[in-house]
């Protein structure tokens, strides 16, 4: 099997039209954003104007038709230039588990209903799974979804959601059948934000990706048509949700490498001018060694995730590369995080440089998407054969 891909033109100058738009557009007011744990619809609407928000849906749904690598460029590119992690987080969910499971196993009439608006940035999405008493624990949810003739009763709660406190299209997972085997008793939903019988709960104050709103979600007797369920009955873990988990393991993780080019590039032009015992800190033999130590995470990951990406993208077998690029990049972006913020000293601990909020962004990749422990079981269960 051939392991080799590269870059087109096309894809390299796309790659650079939206780092330009996100110097331009999402940078600016980027630190104020995260310090005020802020939302901005102006920013969102922006890039929906210039196509990021649909990129890998179908043109035919108002999407930009992006190929799975060229959407990693393109998430990438936007965070290296913006240096919004919380944007990232917001569009990365509304891509990748908001639209894109809509796309893949919505009906046509779903797709035409939901997706236009999705891709146009218009609409906001979202995808909840994780409850107060299952997070890695999928198969445990217990929020339960009753038929009633067309329609279904959903009850119970949601917690994590990230974009819940402004989604106005839901894909939830609900148990319909408690007494089927394992992910055969959840299906999946669409639920519109604002659905009565749906409150969003309360919002949580994260550390990280601040600018990246999260919330918890409450449902109480909330009717939702039977033509809203998304996939067939019981097909919500081991298909929608399995499909969700990844796209966020091969594109969504995607941001944090261009987060350590635009972290890398500070730190580079930080040692050249500060000074210490007379000269630049640059020409200390163990600020060259941590600046190499971080080239090398960076290009590691770049490897393992578009590598995985391009499997994916292929059609070929990919589950354990996924894992392993979801593992890996949450790694060594925590250890250039920690490298970079030492690098910086005393200033990479105070808020006025934007390196300080490394450690608190990367922290996320670890823990969001499935933990780094959950990918090391999945690594190791498919070397076992199982």
């Amino acid at each position: 099997m051939s392991l080799n891909f590269s870059f087109t033109e096309e894809q390299l100058a796309f790659r650079k039209s939206v780092k330009e738009f996100a110097e331009k557009v999402v940078a600016p007011g980027a630190d104020e954003r995260d310090r005020d744990g802020r939302f901005d619809p102006e920013v969102w609407r922006a890039c929906g104007e210039f196509g990021l928000c649909g990129l890998p849906v179908p043109e035919e749904y108002g999407g930009s038709g992006a190929d799975i690598v060229t959407t990693n460029l393109a998430l990438e590119a936007l965070e290296e230039g913006g240096r919004d992690s919380g944007l990232l987080l917001s569009l990365g969910a509304h891509i990748c588990i908001g639209a894109v499971p809509i796309w893949l196993h919505g009906t046509e009439d779903q797709k035409r209903t939901w997706l236009p608006k999705l891709c146009s940035g218009e609409w906001i999405g979202a995808f909840a799974i994780t409850e107060p008493e299952a997070g890695s624990d999928a198969a445990g949810i217990k929020t339960r979804a009753v038929r009633d003739g067309e329609f279904w009763i959903l009850n119970g709660s949601k917690t994590f959601i990230t974009n819940g406190p402004v989604a106005n299209v839901i894909n939830v997972v609900a148990v319909t059948d408690p007494d089927a085997q394992s992910g055969a008793r959840m299906s999946c939903f669409i639920v519109p934000g604002g659905q009565k019988g749906m409150e969003v709960g309360k919002h949580l104050d994260k550390s990280g990706n601040r600018s990246s709103p999260t919330s918890e979600l409450h449902f109480r007797d909330c009717v939702v048509p039977h033509a809203n369920m998304l996939g067939p009955e019981g097909s919500a873990l081991w298909k929608v949700g399995f499909e969700c988990f990844d796209w966020e393991r091969t594109v969504m993780v995607s941001s944090a490498i261009g987060g350590m080019e635009a972290q890398l590039r500070g730190c580079v032009e930080y040692v050249k001018e500060r000074k210490a015992f007379g000269k630049p800190i640059s020409e200390f033999e163990m600020i060259q060694d941590k600046l190499a130590r971080m080239r090398v995470n960076i290009n590691t990951a770049r490897w393992v995730l578009y590598h995985a990406a391009w499997l994916k993208q292929e059609g070929l077998p990919h589950q354990q590369e996924a894992s392993i690029a979801k593992y890996h990049v949450a790694e060594v972006a925590m250890q250039n995080a920690l490298e970079a913020v030492q690098i910086f000293g005393g200033y990479g601990y105070i808020k006025e440089f934007p390196v300080e909020r490394s450690i608190r962004d990367a922290k996320l990749a670890s823990i969001g998407g499935g933990t780094s422990e959950i990918q090391k079981i999945i690594i190791a269960r498919s070397l076992l054969g199982e």
